[in-house]
């Protein structure tokens, strides 16, 4: 009797659930679904592939060195991601308003399409989930602001690959749909209510705005447009602070009269006042500091060069050099310059910023500045160098 009940149940409320036509608003289309979700694809894989370069720019030992040259390629490739991933919210929202009714689809009969029905619904699960776990913690992310435990990187990167397989699952499944969306007769709009293209231009713009706002700080004459960027672009040398040294816990070591860099290669061993680095020939190099979090700046920056410094402990040219710094612990407290980016020219452990002492916040008293490498890892608050032979 019990199974009974709970079947007449399940029926009964099968019965009052709503059906996709119960959902009435024309604008609530295949042809829109095809058009926001191309755009979506395409932010998406974007995204994808700029957040694989981020990916690989860190690792502090990648099978294959990346370029030093051009020294903008990580600010373009990381603004362009973040800036991605902000267009497709809005884009992602209204996709998902768009397709809403088909959760109220009800399973086919034939065994055979209600296992393949099934697997379509578990596939768009997943899609929708990784993609709005991205989404969301990327935008976290751009903020500064963690409430998780687990490495916002690596897991990342791990749901990227999940995401665009998912998507392309997807596509793949839905294709016959999305070519006749796009091929097919335009629908006619229904007097009084609103157009698919009412809601398709309020969604390019929506997603313009986002950008503008809060992806598009690092862009010359757009930063005063973007009153929710989470880096507003001031700063000692109008260069952003991520972290100060007070939140990093160095202010007093920093600024100890007695602070020494220490050089090592194997056994030996070199150390260095900040008047000795100022003693040494000066590099001046025009670099941008471009973070994970999509804003960049650029600054003037004058100080030694890396291979100078490899020098005074005889380290062979292309040799990688582990950086420390006084902050201890996280990140971005010591960093990894493969060979060929310790060469470079433009490699430098700066002591002065557009011609002025370099504040505590930005690394005094001394950091790393190095052509098309990521924020964090140009090091703040050096006080060790060690070339790996």
């Amino acid at each position: 009797m019990s199974g009974t009940r709970f079947t007449d149940s399940l029926t009964s409320l099968l019965d009052r659930a709503p059906t996709p036509e119960d959902f009435t608003s024309p604008a609530r289309s295949p042809q829109l679904t095809a058009r926001v979700g191309t755009w979506l694809g395409v932010c998406f894989l974007v995204a994808f592939l700029t957040g694989v370069w981020s990916h690989l720019a860190q690792l502090p030992n990648p099978l294959v060195p990346l370029p030093t040259r051009p020294i903008w390629l990580y600010r373009v490739t990381q603004g362009v991601h973040v800036a991605a991933g902000t267009a497709a919210v809005p884009l992602l929202l209204v996709k998902l308003w768009s397709v809403f009714p088909q959760l109220f689809r009800r399973p086919p009969t034939p065994t055979r399409a209600r296992l393949l029905d099934a697997v379509e619904r578990l596939s768009i699960l997943v899609l929708v989930s990784s993609a709005s776990f991205q989404l969301v913690t990327g935008l976290a992310n751009s903020a500064q602001w963690y409430p998780w435990s687990f490495s916002f990187r690596s897991t990342h990167f791990a749901l990227g690959w999940v995401a665009m397989g998912s998507l392309l699952v997807h596509v793949a499944v839905k294709l016959p749909v999305i070519r006749s969306a796009w091929l097919g007769p335009e629908v006619a709009p229904v007097p009084g209510a609103v157009s698919r293209r009412t809601i398709l231009r309020a969604t390019w713009a929506a997603a313009g705005v986002a950008v503008v706002t809060s992806a598009a700080s690092g862009v010359p004459g757009v930063r005063r447009l973007s009153a929710l960027a989470p880096r507003s672009g001031t700063g000692p040398g109008n260069v952003p602070v991520n972290k100060s040294a007070a939140a990093a816990g160095v202010t007093t070591a920093a600024a100890d009269p007695g602070f020494t860099l220490a050089v090592s290669r194997g056994g030996v061993h070199r150390q260095l006042t900040r008047a000795d680095l100022e003693s040494m020939p000066q590099t001046t190099a025009t670099l941008p500091i471009a973070c994970v979090e999509g804003w960049s700046a650029t600054g003037t920056w004058t100080g030694v060069r890396i291979t100078e410094l490899m020098a005074l402990v005889d380290a062979p040219t292309g040799s990688a050099v582990l950086v420390e710094s006084l902050q201890r612990g996280g990140a971005s407290s010591r960093s990894r310059m493969p060979g060929n980016v310790a060469a470079d020219p433009q490699a430098i452990l700066a002591l002065t910023l557009d011609g002025e002492r370099l504040s505590l916040d930005h690394g005094y008293p001394c950091r790393i500045i190095a052509p098309n490498r990521p924020g964090a890892l140009q090091t703040k608050w050096v006080n060790r160098i060690e070339v790996q032979a």
